[in-house]
């Protein structure tokens, strides 16, 4: 039986329920990143939280795309919604019960990050049967919206509520929220994809259907080209901004509400970039998007963090950065909708997002020895490094960690700007056709 909310109208509810559930991840997120810096001071406890999550979600999505491409979409996202807010459960089990520690948090997240495989494969591939070609690019500005939208207000109602109702409070609204999408998405509907030429000849087993994603990027250049672009690109903005929060509260001297006022003003900087992508829908051309996009994010963005020490130029370098976000990602999701058979693209997408994302446990395993022994003690007061770079990053507790910015903005515009030098990457949309019209399957 047919679902009473379909098309635009699903999407829009769906899309409501990801900001109500996204604000309470954030804002029980916000509290963890608080309470962990608070334990144990370190920059390398913190990245350690973002390595246990990210290695299981990239190990598990070749399988997750496969299952996602073989099962019901809608499905998918449930499970994933559930495992998150059992993880969260978990959380505020032990916190109330007051054996929380670091390590539960490497576990929680691990087992969350599995799950989260089947999120992005599944939500995307839905977006392109809910919805008209036409619509990718606005479609994809409201998720980036969401994800955004739900920074402004998260460290700013999780820092007031935190002296209230306490880290427990915060992670029981988390799990409400969770409740919440999930309920949203049973009374939705999400057509299945028909059957196309590429998804026939990708039939087989678990393990072949796993690898098919790869095999379908690495036989066209042009998806390659620009997932390289990303590799590269997140590796060195991943090495950056593992370091954020201890950067801001080492050079504020744990001040939270500096630290929250940063990452609300990021994410007014992201809902403004959603908004006009929304309404935009981007360059004719999408590849700009990606391209400058990633070039300007590095200048205006990560750059100018770096530079700043105070809250004003660490606000106008999150804004700027957060602005260019949803026209950099929503450009590249809405030329893989457009190229890749809506059959297929919950396997090409899992593989998609590994090759992007295959650098980031490496970056943030590097970035909190890298911060913690290396560049802190050279940029403390009459160290190796001062001489140097101080007139840019100044000297003391943070600057280490904002040499590291200043570092990584230049080399994210020397990505951006990269592409442009190959044509398979430059060109993509032309030398790449879209995705084929559905087959007549015989019937039986």
């Amino acid at each position: 039986m047919k679902r009473p909310f379909s098309g635009m109208l699903g999407f829009v509810a769906f899309w409501l329920g990801q900001v109500v559930s996204l604000l309470g991840t954030a804002m029980s997120g916000f509290g963890l990143t608080i309470w962990a810096y608070e334990l144990t001071g370190s920059a390398t406890a913190l990245a350690l939280v973002g390595f246990f999550f990210i290695t299981p979600l990239l190990i598990m999505s070749p399988i997750a795309g496969a299952l996602v491409d073989r099962s019901n979409r809608k499905f998918m996202m449930v499970i994933s919604d559930l495992a998150s807010g059992l993880a969260t459960l978990v959380v505020l089990f032990l916190y109330s019960t007051g054996q929380l520690q670091i390590w539960h948090l490497f576990i929680t997240g691990a087992f969350s990050g599995a799950f989260q495989a089947f999120q992005w494969p599944a939500f995307s591939a839905a977006i392109t049967t809910m919805l008209p070609k036409e619509q990718y690019g606005r479609a994809n500005g409201m998720m980036a919206l969401a994800e955004s939208g739900s920074g402004i207000f998260a460290p700013i109602l999780a820092g007031a509520l935190l002296g209230l109702i306490g880290l427990g409070g915060l992670l029981a609204i988390d799990v409400v929220t969770f409740v919440f999408a999930i309920g949203v998405l049973l009374f939705i509907h999400v057509p299945q994809p028909q059957v196309t030429q590429e998804g026939l000849e990708s039939k087989g087993s678990l393990w072949k259907e796993s690898l098919y994603g790869f095999r379908y990027i690495l036989q066209r250049p042009s998806l390659l080209g620009l997932q390289l672009v990303f590799l590269v690109g997140n590796f060195i903005s991943g090495v950056a901004f593992t370091l954020e929060p201890p950067m801001i509260l080492a050079r504020t001297g744990n001040n939270e509400l500096i630290f929250g006022s940063v990452n609300s003003i990021g994410a007014v900087g992201g809902v403004i970039g959603g908004v006009v992508m929304s309404a935009w829908g981007g360059f004719k051309r999408r590849v700009h998007g990606v391209l400058l996009g990633w070039a300007l994010a590095g200048l205006l963005g990560t750059l100018v963090m770096g530079l700043g020490r105070g809250l004003l130029v660490w606000g106008i370098g999150m804004f700027l950065g957060a602005f260019l976000g949803p026209i950099i990602n929503s450009s590249n999701q809405a030329i893989w909708q457009a190229k890749v058979a809506p059959d297929v693209q919950g396997r090409v997408f899992s593989a998609r997002r590994l090759i992007a994302w295959v650098s980031m446990p490496l970056s943030t395993l590097i970035a909190g020895p890298l911060a913690d022994f290396v560049l802190e003690p050279a940029m403390q007061e009459g160290g190796s490094l001062t001489g140097l770079f101080s007139p840019l990053v100044g000297s003391g507790p943070g600057a280490g960690m904002a040499l590291v910015f200043v570092f990584a903005g230049l080399g994210m515009a020397a990505v951006g700007l990269g592409g442009y030098a190959f044509r398979v990457v430059r060109e993509a949309e032309t030398l790449l056709p879209d995705h084929q019209q559905p087959v007549e399957l015989p019937e039986n």
